[in-house]
């Protein structure tokens, strides 16, 4: 799993059947300290998650399709989580 922010939607009118009904977003991976990291990455939300939020997010391929409860969808990556708090020890 992987911290990252939704920076945005996405909105597609012709897409795979195993996404009808799903929400589409662009996350933007974090480090440590909030700084983005490497390109933002189109994720499959089932939660409900919304712009500016800090999502846990699954990477790993038959993983993320799992986690949708989609095992057989095209999953490059899927939000698993909305982070409430995260907190560092020094």
């Amino acid at each position: 799993m992987q911290i990252a922010r939704v920076v945005g939607t996405v909105v597609a009118t012709q897409k795979h059947s195993a996404f009808d009904g799903a929400k589409l977003l662009l996350v933007q991976l974090l480090a440590l300290d909030d700084t983005p990291r490497g390109p933002a990455l189109l994720a499959v939300d089932a939660l409900g998650a919304g712009v500016h939020e800090k999502v846990l997010i699954v990477m790993e391929g038959r993983a993320a399709g799992q986690a949708l409860g989609r095992t057989m969808a095209p999953v490059d990556a899927a939000i698993v989580g909305i982070v409430d708090t995260v907190d560092l020890e020094a």
